[in-house]
Formats: C-alpha cells, structure tokens, sequence
C-alpha cells in the first residue's frame, strides 16, 4: 500500500520570499505546489481591491469549504509531497481551522519593516492596515498548532533562508519529516503554470530569480531602500507588528541547531 502523501502548509504574510520558497519545493521532482489556494475566497468575502481582482476571482473556488476539499483531495500529478504556499492574512475568521490538522503546518516570517517597505510598492501606504500583512493570523495559526502539537511547529525566518539556503532548507525538511535535496537550490527562470493569476502583479522578481542567492540580493536592497523613507503611519504598524513577529522569531529553526 503506498505511503499517504505528505501535505505541507507553508503559512505566510505578504512580500516575504513565499514565491521563492515554492520555486524551491517546485524544483523538488517528488513535490506538486499549490499557489495561495484561499486568494478567490478571501476576496470574495473581504471584498477587498487588490490587483487583478476579477482575474483572481475568476480563477478559483469563491468558498473556503470548497478550497479546503480540494487541498485534501488527491495530489496533483500523484507526488507523495504537496507544498501548499497559503498566505496567513487570507484565512478569515469565518474560515474553519480543522483541516490543518491533516497537514504539516510551517511558518514563514519576516521582520515587518521589511515586509511593509515592499508592501508599499505594490499597494498605496495609505490603504495598508495591520490585517493586510497578516501577522496577527499567522500568530493566531502558529499558537493553535503549537497548542494542537504540544510543542512548536517549524518556523523559518526569510533573511536566515536568503543567508544559508541549505543549511536552512535541511533544518526546515528535517522539521517537517521529509527528505533535503541540492535540488532546492536553483530554479530556472521564469512563470510557471502553477503561479496564480495574480503573478503579473506581485511575482516580478521571483519570476527573474533563478536561486535563493539572486533572489537576496533583490529582496534585501529592495527592504533596506524602502525602510529608510517609511510613512509614519507604516513605521506605526511596523511597531504594532512586531510583538507578533518576535514571538514568532522565538521559535525560528536556525542552521545547525539541532
């Protein structure tokens, strides 16, 4: 009898290097992704103005029940691993959890000027909120697995991927029970047919990366030009932000650390 397939959550808020995370599971010959499965959901509910909102809406189920069925559902391609990028800010209240104890949940953070100095060259600083970066979600999330596991479910920082991607990686696959693999490393350029409709809004810099060493030297200048000049009202949420974020980076896995 063949073995279950291995389901993982990689839980998310916006503009940290999610996309790049699943052009390395991608690159996995034994993984199947899944793009932020909840995006039509959340926006059919929310009712939020966000780029390629009819598109987005368009290419997805509309209601989390049927999202969530489908995540249980057969692997695409038959893989024994399914990576699926989900995007903490998209699970609405009204959205059920108890699902995510079929999966393995992990968690993807970055410090919150940095998330919001490129948050703001995609949506105007002024319509930002601290719900859109979804750090409060993703600390709701962690602290509902870690009460479900009894100890702390995997965290990873981005900035400590982008500084040792193989380190990190096989920290973060050793968490999650599964085989490392060089394969993760490296990716060729490009969209993929995986990528969300979305990507022609949000994915340029992924879509040119072709490894996690091209993919910092973006993401690290882009953080460290915008955090210089951020609108009061950023610099506010940044601050209301951060006690989420360190309780998070409480647990983050570290490179040889056992």
């Amino acid at each position: 009898m063949a073995a279950d397939p291995v389901r993982v959550a990689m839980w998310s808020g916006p503009r940290n290097i999610s996309s790049a995370m699943m052009r390395s599971f991608g690159a996995r010959p034994d993984t199947a992704v899944t793009d932020e499965p909840f995006y039509a959901a959340f926006l059919a509910r929310s009712g939020a103005d966000h780029p390629l909102r009819a598109e987005v809406l368009a290419s997805q189920p509309n209601g989390w029940r049927e999202v969530v069925a489908r995540l249980l559902g057969p692997v695409p391609g038959g893989k024994p691993i399914w990576y699926q990028k989900q995007m903490t800010h998209h699970m609405l209240d009204e959205f059920g959890r108890a699902w995510l104890e079929r999966l393995r949940n992990a968690f993807l953070i970055r410090d919150p000027r940095s998330v919001l100095a490129s948050y703001r060259q995609i949506r105007a600083a002024a319509a930002v909120t601290l719900a859109d970066i979804g750090i409060v979600q993703q600390r709701e999330l962690f602290e509902r697995e870690a009460d479900r596991l009894g100890r702390a479910p995997p965290v990873i920082d981005g900035a400590d991927v982008l500084a040792d991607p193989p380190g990190m990686l096989a920290r973060l696959c050793a968490a999650l029970a599964i085989p490392y693999t060089d394969a993760m490393l490296s990716w060729n350029a490009g969209r993929r047919e995986t990528d969300g409709v979305w990507a022609p809004a949000w994915y340029g810099s992924v879509e040119r990366s072709t490894g996690f060493a091209v993919r910092a030297a973006s993401i690290t200048g882009t953080a460290a030009a915008g955090e210089a000049t951020l609108p009061e009202n950023l610099l506010r949420l940044a601050e209301l932000a951060r006690p989420h974020y360190e309780a998070l980076a409480a647990h983050r896995l570290r490179a040889g650390v056992v």
